[in-house]
């Protein structure tokens, strides 16, 4: 975690879904990773949303093409899109959203959370998770995840009041 990239322009979720799924496929093909139709489909859902996804509506959305969905499956999707660095998981609202790099490696990334609209911005600040990193190294804590999600309104909301 050695450089300094900062994201002058956030993130707030994947623009183009399909270009986003072929990327994807490339990196499993190049990997040696199978994209099933079910993963692709989840994946593709994922990354069209406005908004992080939770499993449950994920379900939902899949049950509209795939009547055969059922909460394992859409786990087991997940599973593998989370495993392989392709998607997020933010943990305090349970829900998904798609990373911006799945090429890459796998990283820690910050989120901002609105907590009226549920829109979640992907910060991609390099030196935001080495600070905390080397903070944590420093107390002699050896990390192994970082999770790093703030809470609070974005600047539409908090435009709106």
């Amino acid at each position: 975690m050695a450089s300094t990239h900062t994201c002058t322009d956030p993130q707030h979720h994947v623009d183009d879904g399909d270009a986003f799924v072929r990327e994807v496929e490339r990196v499993c093909k190049s990997r040696g990773l199978r994209l099933t139709p079910i993963r692709a489909h989840a994946l593709r859902l994922i990354a069209a949303a406005e908004r992080p996804v939770k499993a449950y509506e994920l379900l939902d959305l899949m049950k509209a093409t795939h009547d055969a969905a059922a909460p394992p499956t859409v786990y087991r999707a997940l599973e593998f899109l989370l495993e392989h660095g392709f998607i997020h998981k933010l943990s305090s609202i349970n829900a998904f959203v798609g990373c911006h790099h799945p090429g890459g490696e796998q990283h820690a990334v910050p989120f901002l959370i609105c907590d009226r609209c549920n829109s979640a911005t992907e910060l991609e600040d390099e030196q935001i998770v080495d600070a905390l990193d080397r903070r944590a190294r420093a107390l002699g804590f050896l990390p192994q995840a970082q999770t790093l999600e703030v809470h609070g309104l974005c600047a539409e909301c908090a435009k709106a009041g």
